[in-house]
């Protein structure tokens, strides 16, 4: 068998030629694993729309989503549920994307937002309006994504000499992130009873009263973002083999590597703010999308929908699994991601690469 046939056999890329004279090279498997995740984060969502202390058949579900339901169930559903289910879908989903982002351009699987101190830097943000200006729902928002993108930009510079490279990138955001996880203990300790009481719900990362007030800037954002960041994907794909060897296939490396940074943090940044720092999605999303897809390069687009489906299903089970006492979704993605981590770590020894 030649090398087309073993790779249809394996569900490798195809090339598709359209009517029109062009060409499109197509990852079945990728493409089938894409598919999957987008069910399997519809399926999720639909149950945890139809979970809660007036539980709703998956048929009446989508029979109100349909606009076929009476005023009870319209007001349960749209009103109290699917918000809080499409911030959930839409924070997993940047940072899913994110992560795949940060651990392509740092060519490191512990390249994510939470091991480079974005999360940090947004939590330093939103700690400063909550115990130092005692701000409002809005302004803690407003001074996470600051934080966040304050935090981005300090790494970026300090990892900057004649470019910025991937171990740079990544022993500068552990130590940002060394700095500002004090920063803000320092900032707890001098909050009141109430405010740090407030401050340790929102550091722990939940969906609890998320409305559409935080669906539609998620929303606009990734509209706006994941377009520019997958058709940047060739690039990102070149700048794997290296710097020089991208440079020589006309690449804008530096260009391209600023730019997408850029989607990343405010990807990472505007997810924190709507939902608080929800530990290891941005981390372990890219890694099992890879596994999934078993394809080289980024994977972008299966990163996405696999931090989309573990939220909501993460969500899920923090109300399913435990009871009356329903834990904040950061607390499942912690412990799981945690796991992940530790699993990873052994696997990278073992192999030689740490």
């Amino acid at each position: 068998m030649g090398e087309g046939g073993q790779e249809k056999a394996r569900g490798g890329p195809r090339v598709v030629r359209t009517p029109g004279g062009l060409s499109v090279r197509v990852d079945v498997r990728a493409l089938t694993v894409v598919v999957l995740l987008l069910l399997t984060a519809l399926a999720a969502s639909v149950l945890l729309i139809g979970t809660g202390d007036f539980p709703l058949p998956a048929a009446d579900v989508l029979r109100t989503l349909a606009g076929q339901g009476d005023a009870g169930q319209e007001f349960i559903v749209n009103e109290l549920r699917l918000p809080r289910v499409l911030v959930g879908l839409l924070v997993g989903a940047a940072l899913g994307l994110s992560g795949a982002l940060f651990q392509a351009i740092s060519r490191n699987p512990l390249g994510s937002p939470d091991v480079l101190g974005l999360g940090q830097g947004a939590t330093a943000g939103a700690l400063v309006v909550i115990v130092l200006l005692s701000g409002s729902a809005e302004q803690v928002t407003v001074g996470a994504l600051v934080g966040g993108l304050a935090t981005g930009a300090a790494i970026y510079l300090l990892a900057w000499k004649r470019g910025v490279h991937g171990y740079r990138l990544v022993l500068v955001g552990i130590g940002i992130s060394a700095i500002v996880t004090a920063v803000n203990g320092y900032l707890l300790t001098k909050a009141d009873i109430v405010d740090a009481s407030r401050a340790v719900v929102w550091m722990t990362g939940s969906l609890n009263g998320r409305g559409w007030e935080q669906v539609w800037p998620l929303l606009v954002l990734c509209a706006v973002l994941v377009p520019l960041v997958l058709a940047g994907g060739r690039g990102l794909r070149l700048m794997e083999m290296g710097d020089d060897v991208s440079y020589a296939l006309g690449v804008r490396v530096e260009r391209v590597r600023l730019v997408l940074m850029l989607a990343a943090v405010l990807l990472t940044a505007t997810a924190t703010a709507a939902a608080g720092p929800v530990a290891f999605v941005a981390l372990t999303a890219p890694q099992l999308a890879r596994r999934l897809t078993r394809a080289p390069g980024p994977q972008l687009l299966p990163s996405l929908c696999m931090g989309a489906a573990l939220l909501v299903t993460a969500d899920w089970c923090s109300q399913r699994l435990f009871g009356a006492d329903q834990l904040p979704v950061g607390v499942v993605t912690g412990v799981l991601g945690g796991g992940y981590l530790l699993w990873l770590l052994v696997t990278e020894r073992r192999a030689g690469r740490i």
